[in-house]
């Protein structure tokens, strides 16, 4: 049996969402990497002797930092801003994920009513 062309269509955008749904979480994860990766460093500075010679990223560059505090403010002030970002795409990848629920609902009754159910048989067969 046809897939109406409505149907068809809220299935490319149901497949779309489901990629977003991707996108976002793989975004969320590797926040989620570079946020554990700082914070940890920002503990191992702890444990250095204070007058460890420490290095701080200029673009590509190593740069000598006058001292660990320079470093400390550069860590936390990424930790900061990393933290603000990771719950911002929380905030999206929830609301992708109602969406995504939302839709699959109404596509599997759209899909029943239409005729069409997930093993490929039609509800007159059942």
């Amino acid at each position: 049996m046809a897939i109406p062309a409505k149907l068809q269509n809220d299935l490319k955008q149901f497949q779309r969402l489901q990629q977003d749904l991707g996108n976002v979480g793989q975004q969320r994860l590797q926040l989620d990497l570079k946020l554990r990766e700082t914070n940890h460093t920002l503990e191992e500075l702890k444990s250095l002797p204070d007058d460890a010679t420490l290095y701080r990223p200029i673009g590509s560059l190593l740069v000598k930092a006058k001292n660990r505090g320079e470093v400390v403010d550069l860590l936390t002030e990424e930790k900061e801003t990393l933290e603000v970002r990771v719950k911002a795409i929380e905030r999206q990848e929830n609301a992708l994920k109602e969406r995504y629920t939302t839709m699959q609902r109404e596509l599997s009754e759209a899909l029943q009513a239409a005729g069409v159910m997930a093993g490929g048989t039609s509800s007159a067969e059942s």
